[in-house]
């Protein structure tokens, strides 16, 4: 569960932002630190890009490549193979090829792992490669720069993440993380990278913009790269030539997706054609979205290429939902997998391609980091994905005496290692989380605004998309309401979705969920609920009303810390650390009475409730009680488990539960924590 947050800044009148945007829109300024005029001016003022010559290195860049322009020297782009790099890539290939260069690409296949490798540079030089421009990676290409060097080839380095202590031996080294670059902007991605050099050989930026903007735009909302400052204004730009319909590539993918190139929004570049770009990396070649790229005014084969990577995106999916699957039973037959810490998994012949993306998901559900391995052999890959306060970087690095390879940020890692060493590095993880993470980070969800139903007004709403484009740094806005009543409900799509409608004082909004199916949506007509949500505008028969898109939802007043603190309580007994044995009676039931109570619980939900959802319900106890009794149950076969919802099952004979099994034992053992 995660824990709701608000943004808890004083608002008042006297703010300059406030007078100037009224006490909504300017409120949720204010809030997210925008709290002065000049702060709003230059949020939404960004009209230019800084100078690009700020940036160490590009004037020497510059002048290699114009040599090899006038020289004819045949030139490599090298990028890599998710949609950052093939963004980048397309830039940087199409503007060189518009200037008569003698150029070609190479983007690695996702097997042969990031960033550059000497295979694949001798594979460039044999056809006669005199200059390689690497886009989105080559930072930390120290062996490969020295191979080049050797073979008396150029190199020019564009890349935008982190430096180590040594940079690559080259020509020129583009990186505005250089502990030496005087650049102001320093969240580029690579695609935004080559968007500035190229502004700087050609020394026109509208024209670059103008030209290159919609696939630089692509490549910092796929790299999920903060939308403010430059970023922002890039998005900005791109936006406005997709709507153009500039690429097309680009539009035909965007069609292949069922949108229109007319009112695309980052949120559906996001959600729609940056993964089916990386689908062509992660289920076949990166190889076939930079071909999409380049089709130009190619219609025909623009229509085709979008159609196979979207059949790409499906199988991806079903791959991912696979996995899931196969999760779930891992978890289904051993609980206390999701009880660690840091939940680590593992399978022969998982799809390498999609275990980050099936990392993030499954975080989505248990709010800890997640590792997640697949097997080949004797070879072993893995994924992992973090939360905030837990660097994924520094585990690893921690837990590296059994990998032969890693890498990453705070937030994501990559690494392999040898199969039959998953054992011994899952011990570790498990033992550097328990010395270092005694209590875990808390995953929060963080509201703009605590709002009554009668402020989400048309005209309030309507200036959220002064907001646009909105990404990582600057959310959708998120409004949190309290204590309001369930006034109807209804199944959308045959049960698939839940539409409900919620009063307050008199006014009503009618909310949605694409995440929760009718069945799973337990609140009944007049029960009253706390719910965090979007406010959006809909539009039906030239009418326009408010209407909000769910995120989370509680019984009205719901005890959250309490549920929290349980929570932790229960995991920690499970991992046999134990608890302060003062809490004893309050987490493990005393009598029959309570069990049968539980029971009870369980019985009339019949299937249809996860324990967290089970906690929520009239007469439940507290959580830590709740899931030890449900764990009696199971282990005396009085309760099965069906997409983690408990359901009772005949039983043959009586259980004396407080004479044998779990709660004996727990009973007997539970002592203060070492």
């Amino acid at each position: 569960m995660k824990k709701w947050t608000v943004t808890n800044v004083p608002v008042n009148g006297g703010n300059d932002v406030v007078r100037e945007f009224g006490d909504f829109f300017g409120g949720i300024l204010v809030r997210r630190g925008i709290n002065t005029i000049e702060a709003a001016q230059s949020f939404f003022g960004c009209k230019n890009l800084s100078d690009p010559l700020l940036m160490r290195d590009v004037d020497k860049a510059v002048e290699i490549i114009c040599s090899a322009l006038d020289e004819d020297k045949m030139i490599t782009v090298y990028g890599d193979y998710d949609c950052d790099g093939v963004t980048a890539a397309a830039i940087m290939y199409s503007y060189l090829e518009a200037q008569g260069a003698n150029v070609n690409y190479y983007i690695p296949e996702r097997s042969e792992g990031y960033g550059m490798n000497i295979p694949a540079l001798e594979k460039i030089i044999s056809k006669g490669t005199q200059l390689v421009i690497t886009v989105d990676n080559g930072i930390s290409a120290l062996e490969e720069a020295r191979f080049l060097k050797e073979k008396g080839v150029e190199l020019v380095v564009t890349d935008h993440h982190q430096p180590g202590l040594e940079l690559p031996d080259c020509g020129a080294c583009i990186d505005p993380n250089r502990a030496d670059d005087r650049s102001p902007f320093k969240d580029l991605c690579g695609a935004g990278v080559a968007l500035k050099l190229i502004i700087a050989l050609e020394e026109d930026e509208e024209f670059v913009l103008d030209t290159y903007a919609h696939l630089a735009a692509v490549g910092t909302i796929g790299d999920v790269m903060p939308l403010k400052g430059e970023n922002r204004y890039i998005v900005q730009r791109g936006l406005e030539n997709i709507k153009n319909e500039q690429n097309a590539g680009l539009t035909a993918l965007i069609h292949s997706a069922s949108r229109s190139a007319d009112n695309i929004t980052s949120t559906d570049i996001a959600f729609t054609v940056c993964p089916r770009i990386n689908a062509a990396g992660r289920m076949d070649s990166p190889e076939k979205a930079l071909r999409l790229l380049l089709c130009d005014d190619d219609a025909e084969t623009a229509k085709r290429i979008a159609e196979e990577l979207s059949d790409l995106n499906g199988k991806r999916k079903s791959e991912e939902d696979k996995i899931i699957r196969e999760i779930n039973e891992q978890i289904s037959r051993d609980p206390l997998i999701a009880k660690q810490r840091v939940i680590v998994l593992s399978s022969e012949g998982w799809h390498c391609g999609v275990i980050g993306i099936v990392c993030s998901n499954i975080l989505e559900k248990y709010d800890r980091p997640i590792v997640i391995i697949s097997t080949e052999g004797d070879e072993a890959r893995g994924s992992m994905r973090s939360i905030e306060g837990f660097s994924a970087h520094k585990m690893l690095s921690e837990c590296s005496a059994c990998l032969t390879k890693f890498g990453g940020h705070p937030g994501a890692g990559g690494f392999s290692l040898p199969a039959d060493k998953i054992d011994e590095f899952t011990k570790q993880i498990y033992e550097y989380s328990r010395e270092h993470y005694p209590k875990m980070p808390t995953v929060s969800l963080n509201a703009d605004m605590e709002v009554p139903v009668s402020t989400l007004t048309v005209d309030n709403v309507k200036k959220l998309s002064l907001l646009e484009p909105c990404g990582v740094r600057n959310p959708i806005p998120l409004f949190l309401l309290r204590n309001c009543s369930i006034k109807s409900k209804r199944s959308l799509k045959d049960g698939k979705y839940t539409s409900f409608e919620i009063e307050q004082d008199n006014h009503s909004l009618r909310v949605i969920t694409f995440k929760i199916p009718f069945a799973k949506f337990f609140p009944k007509v007049g029960d009253k609920i706390d719910l965090i949500a979007v406010a959006e505008i809909n539009e039906y028969n030239d009418s326009e009303s408010v209407q909000l898109r769910l995120v989370d939802y509680r019984p009205a007043g719901f005890r959250e810390d309490r549920f929290l603190a349980a929570e932790r309580v229960y995991e920690e007994i499970s991992r046999g650390e134990g608890c302060d044995e003062r809490l004893a009676p309050r987490v493990i039931p005393q009598s029959r009475k309570e069990l049968m109570a539980i029971y009870d619980i369980v019985r009339k939900a019949n299937g249809a409730c996860t324990p967290m959802e089970l906690a929520m319900s009239e007469g439940a106890p507290n959580y830590c009680m709740l899931r030890i009794t449900l764990d009696a149950f199971f282990e005396a076969g009085m309760i099965e488990y069906t997409n983690d919802a408990p359901k009772t099952v005949p039983v043959t004979e009586k259980h004396d539960l407080f004479q044998s099994g779990l709660l004996a034992e727990l009973r007997k053992q539970l002592t203060v924590k070492s």
